[in-house]
């Protein structure tokens, strides 16, 4: 039985004040639910505070990105050692804005998995297709390849240690959601992939994420299919009220 991941992206949004806010109440809302994983994932600047606020509850810290080396001249850069000493469990690696506006490739996705995983962080990997890949029948064509580089080399004992997130390009931050017969298909496609360049018993364990317009009325819905194991929600995690409805799926 897979453990659902419910993850908030917060994205360039919150200062360190807005940031202790949103998670204070967020913890309280959620505190008595059982059964799932809870991630947020503010800015670098409201890491280290919102570790501190969520030390001693079920509620994990995610990085939005690393560097892939661990220190050197890289200016603006922030390697997977400082996120990691300021609290983050976990790092969102491949986002379709970090490879849409700032040049990530399957490439670089690759040497950011590998050096988070070498100190000790999870990984939460993105892919996903655009409207253009989608409308030309190229959605799977596009998974296998950001899977197959992005996962290059990595060994069994590392992919215990990453969460695939599946978001639509075509979906995110656009109101449009993919149906959840239409989310099922690729997380399907997802798992039998890992299943066939790893084996069948990781492919089972391995937790595949929705991304894309998640929100308290279609939660249900994705979370009814075979192979969804949670979401990775944009917008709608901003508001701890709407994010904790959202957790507290039926």
């Amino acid at each position: 039985m897979r453990t659902p991941i419910i993850a908030g992206n917060w994205k360039m949004h919150k200062t360190i004040s807005e940031a202790i806010e949103t998670v204070s109440h967020l913890k309280e809302k959620i505190k008595n639910v059982k059964g799932r994983e809870v991630i947020v994932a503010p800015p670098f600047t409201a890491i280290s505070e919102v570790s501190r606020v969520l030390k001693d509850t079920f509620i994990a810290v995610s990085a939005q990105n690393i560097h892939w080396e661990v220190k050197g001249a890289f200016t603006g850069e922030v390697s997977p050692i400082m996120v990691k000493d300021a609290g983050a469990e976990f790092v969102i690696i491949g986002h379709s804005e970090r490879r849409q506006y700032f040049g990530e490739t399957n490439e670089t996705v690759n040497k950011k998995i590998k050096a988070a995983l070498k100190q000790g962080l999870k990984v939460i990997l993105c892919i996903g297709e655009s409207l253009e890949q989608r409308e030309s029948g190229q959605t799977f064509q596009v998974l296998e390849e950001e899977l197959k580089k992005g996962l290059f080399e990595i060994k069994s004992d590392g992919i215990e240690s990453i969460v695939i997130a599946y978001e639509p390009i075509w979906a995110i931050g656009t109101g449009k959601t993919a149906t959840p017969e239409i989310a099922e298909e690729a997380h399907k496609f997802i798992r039998d992939y890992i299943s066939k360049i790893f084996n069948k018993d990781i492919g089972e364990k391995i937790r595949i994420l929705y991304g894309g317009s998640v929100k308290p009325t279609n939660i249900s819905d994705l979370m009814d299919m075979e192979d969804i194991d949670g979401a990775l929600v944009g917008g709608a995690s901003l508001d701890p009220d709407t994010f904790a409805e959202i957790v507290q799926f039926k």
